[in-house]
């Protein structure tokens, strides 16, 4: 149990359940591979504390690990297949071959992102041997999907972990961590590294502040800055998930990169938005559109595959430069003034600076919906909370609310009333731990 409590704390009732859930995952695993040794590893899911959008910009972002996490129950082959199964049977078992050109699942097929995983391990790390595996991530202990907490992030990272351990590749988690933000191209998204580097790095009790621009080295600064222990993180589900939100994303990739493309031509030394720190904020407005479009962009000798690096998005788009640029900026403040107010114990200035995200995700970014917003302003009314903002990529998902312990059961009855009142839906609340990262969590033997 002592693996168990590392990863979701001391409370017996929990421990009792997650307990079973292996168990149960290790027992299909059982039927459909048959007996014999097996391991289980574990890969969490997060929420995004404050620092939206900033990562793809070598910007800084505060997230933390949930204690909802994707299981996988593994046993090496010596052969160069995987074989694919999920314990949810709506999920069809595959299987596929370890090489640096993996035959892709139709778009949207559940094993693509473990495709991704194997496809970059085998290409640039000379993997050459498979598994049989079992995915295990249903609620209410897996990562909810669909929400903006990265369920598909630590499908790949518990994917690439177990094959690297099990295979003996010898990749510390810092470089695995890397190898999975570009192992999700593989799925046609062009994110940054937030997701995959909070998964594996994490630490129990504390929020992960990563820098996402490298070193000469190549190396990322981060710290663990520890959170309140007076205060819970409370995930709220709006039930609203966008059916695809792929072009959407490489269309802010895609402005945010516009931008700093037209930058250049002024400022030659800017590479992202993140050398901007050093400008007045008026110099996005002075040298920045408000909008362009990709026929516009070249005419000035900016192409759309420099803006996407293979990204989906139409050509017809029209690009809103200024505004997502502005975000990106005041975002990457933000998180640096939000990690200052968390050491120092100010969790009022934290939570306002949370208040200030959200504003500038819905005005400057675009990325909020009236279910968002209806959230929003029902966790406003609570006693207790501290802050509150969407968090992850938007068009709809979860808002995060920092609230303190003393008014949670009354937080989360309110919310829940507050929300089918003036949205007309119900709203699901988790109510998270800040977790370990992934890790294999145990052996069984036969």
């Amino acid at each position: 149990m002592d693996d168990l409590s590392a990863a979701y704390g001391d409370d017996a009732e929990v421990l009792k359940a997650q307990l079973a859930r292996y168990a149960e995952a290790v027992q299909a695993f059982r039927v459909r591979y048959g007996p014999g040794p097996a391991l289980v590893f574990r890969a969490p899911g997060r929420v995004n504390l404050i620092g939206e959008h900033t990562d793809y910009s070598q910007g800084y972002v505060l997230p933390v690990a949930l204690d909802r996490d994707v299981l996988m129950v593994v046993r090496p082959r010596a052969d160069a297949l995987i074989r694919l199964a999920n314990i949810e049977t709506s999920y069809a078992p595959c299987r596929f071959p370890v090489v640096p050109s993996v035959p892709s699942a139709p778009p949207g097929h559940w094993s693509n992102y473990a495709r991704g995983a194997a496809q970059l391990l085998a290409s640039e790390h000379g993997l050459c041997w498979g598994m049989d595996a079992l995915i295990c991530g249903q609620e209410p202990w897996g990562v909810p999907r669909g929400a903006g907490l990265s369920s598909s992030s630590a499908l790949t990272v518990v994917v690439a972990l177990a094959l690297n351990q099990i295979h003996g590749l010898g990749l510390s988690s810092l470089d695995l961590a890397e190898a999975c933000g570009r192992a999700e191209w593989y799925v046609g998204t062009r994110g940054g590294i937030m997701d995959q580097f909070v998964s594996l790095l994490s630490k129990r009790g504390s929020a992960l502040f990563l820098d996402c621009r490298p070193d000469v080295q190549g190396r990322y600064a981060m710290r663990h800055v520890p959170l309140p222990e007076d205060h819970a993180l409370v995930v709220v589900d709006s039930g609203v998930k966008h059916a695809n939100t792929g072009p959407l994303f490489n269309t802010r990739v895609a402005e945010v990169r516009a931008g700093v493309a037209l930058l250049r031509e002024s400022l030659p030394g800017v590479q992202s938005l993140r050398d901007l720190e050093s400008y007045p904020l008026d110099t996005l407005e002075r040298l920045l559109p408000e909008r362009i479009t990709i026929a516009e962009l070249r005419g000035r000798g900016i192409t759309l595959a420099q803006l996407t690096n293979g990204g989906i998005i139409p050509l017809e788009t029209e690009l809103f430069i200024r505004a997502r640029c502005r975000h990106v900026v005041t975002e990457n403040a933000r998180v640096i003034m939000a990690v200052s107010a968390l050491v120092s114990g100010d969790l009022t200035g934290f939570g306002a600076l949370m208040g200030q995200s959200h504003e500038s995700l819905r005005r400057d970014f675009k990325v909020s919906t009236p279910e968002i917003e209806a959230l929003v302003l029902a966790a406003s009314a609570q006693p207790g909370v501290r802050g509150m903002r969407l968090t992850g990529a938007g068009w709809g998902g979860c808002v995060v609310a920092l609230v303190s312990r003393e008014h949670l059961p009354g937080f989360v009855e309110g919310i829940r009333r507050a929300y089918r009142a003036q949205a007309g839906r119900e709203a699901r609340t988790l109510v998270a731990r800040a977790a370990p990262g992934a890790a294999q969590v145990m052996s069984v033997e036969r």
